[in-house]
């Protein structure tokens, strides 16, 4: 059977859940119900869930329309509001799609929404310069299906009438993935914040040099689900849907996906571990969960070589991901020449997030974002998209994704309001050559 549903209840949800339990009492008393309150009454937001409600039907011709923060009309045709745009991003929180104390809560969404208030990087703030999508369609199963089994997505969707007696289930035998009587419809409007994306910030570099980077903010996050099913929290592969998306809508043929999350992205490597023309690279922390990624595993048959994975010593930080972006991922990309760049953006490697021991600060983040906006504008005509995956910390996750909207703008990190760097310890910097050395030598770099 490729999807096990059964009944949710403590004893099932296996070690990795517990232990992230465990992790989460260091933070679990954040003002997490102020926060949610205060997304509720945010006017975007609430125009943003009643869109994930109604956009359910297969997709359509229709414009992508966009929140501004200007009054305007939102149904003019994107391409007219994106000429000064630097950063376009989509909402989709996936509010009914909860666990009370599970570590992919509710809350990291609208986290990150009302840390872009505070910190005057939204619409309201920036004008045509920063612009929210809206009213975009939900994925098709025809997108979904075109990295996942049939009978995974057909059998969700069943499921889901066993979520609405019962509460909550669990969809990936005894590991921690749930799912509610909204998952379903949930996930398919986060995969299709992605697709969105990609239609936009395509359409605009056929008109610029330098089209808006796009961010989805969505939950549940992707990297970790196989073809044939759910895993590791993850429901459907949102970077991965939006990769074969980009081949066949756009003929975009060659699509390089960075993942720089604490924790491999085993489902976006199974994916693809066999495509020449889709580039994986992953840096992950050694060892951790889901205990793939190896140096080895470096694709199959005709797409040997198009997968890299780089695992990092627990405790590599920021000078480790300077290194790693200088020697490996630029050579890597300058020698695919993608036609875009998609990015699993998980921000559970921060020193602060508790389900993992790498050391990344906020001012890691923002040079990623930085980094990465440059060598799309180098390579593929500035087409990139960020996918949210990880980052459980809520305060670490907001103020890293809020820093890298101020790298994509061309502002001052403000990193150092921040971080505290007397929580940072020495990095194992011989460990971290030697693993950088080793994926040079495997890769022919």
């Amino acid at each position: 059977m490729e999807l096990l549903t059964v009944s949710f209840s403590s004893s099932l949800a296996g070690n990795a859940l517990f232990l992230a339990r465990q992790h989460l009492c260091k933070w679990k008393n954040h003002s997490r119900f102020d926060l949610e309150a205060k997304f509720v009454r945010n006017r975007i937001l609430n125009k943003s869930l009643r869109r994930g409600r109604r956009c359910l039907s297969e997709k359509t011709e229709a414009s992508i329309s966009c929140s501004t923060g200007t009054g305007e009309d939102p149904l003019i045709p994107v391409n007219k509001k994106l000429s000064d745009a630097r950063v376009i991003y989509a909402v989709a929180p996936a509010m009914g799609h909860n666990q009370e104390s599970h570590p992919e809560s509710h809350f990291r969404v609208p986290a990150i929404v009302n840390a872009l208030e505070k910190w005057e990087l939204s619409p309201k703030f920036r004008g045509l310069e920063v612009i929210e999508l809206e009213n975009f369609n939900a994925a098709s199963s025809n997108d979904i299906a075109s990295v996942h089994t049939r009978a995974y997505v057909s059998g969700l969707e069943k499921a889901m009438d066993q979520a609405s007696k019962q509460g909550i289930i669990l969809i990936e035998g005894s590991g921690p993935t749930y799912a509610t009587v909204d998952t379903f419809r949930e996930s398919l409007v986060a995969a299709g914040a992605g697709i969105a994306l990609i239609d936009a910030v395509v359409a605009e570099s056929k008109i610029s040099k330098s089209p808006p980077v796009g961010f989805a903010l969505i939950r549940p996050p992707g990297h970790h689900a196989i073809p044939k099913g759910p895993m590791g929290f993850c429901v459907f592969g949102n970077v991965a849907v939006a990769a074969r998306y980009a081949q066949r809508s756009h003929g975009l043929k060659r699509v390089f996906i960075i993942d720089f999350d604490v924790h491999h992205g085993n489902g976006t490597n199974d994916a693809f571990y066999d495509d020449p023309d889709i580039f994986f690279l992953s840096t992950h922390q050694d060892g951790s969960y889901p205990g793939t990624g190896k140096f080895e595993e470096v694709g199959h048959g005709d797409g040997e070589g198009t997968t890299l994975n780089l695992p990092l010593p627990g405790g590599s930080g920021d000078t480790a991901m300077r290194t790693v972006f200088d020697e490996i991922i630029v050579p890597c990309a300058q020698r695919f020449r993608p036609d875009i760049i998609l990015v699993s953006a998980g921000y559970d490697a921060h020193v602060l997030d508790p389900l993992a021991s790498l050391q990344f600060t906020t001012g890691t983040y923002y040079m990623l974002a930085s980094y990465i906006q440059q060598l799309a504008n180098d390579l593929c005509g500035g087409r990139c998209v960020f996918f949210l995956e990880g980052g459980y910390n809520l305060k670490s996750l907001s103020y890293s994704v809020a820093d890298s909207f101020r790298a994509f703008l061309g502002e001052p990190s403000l990193a150092s309001e921040f971080d505290n760097p007397a929580i940072l310890y020495e990095e194992p910097s011989t460990r971290v050559r030697q693993a950088i050395e080793r994926v040079k030598h495997i890769h022919s770099l």
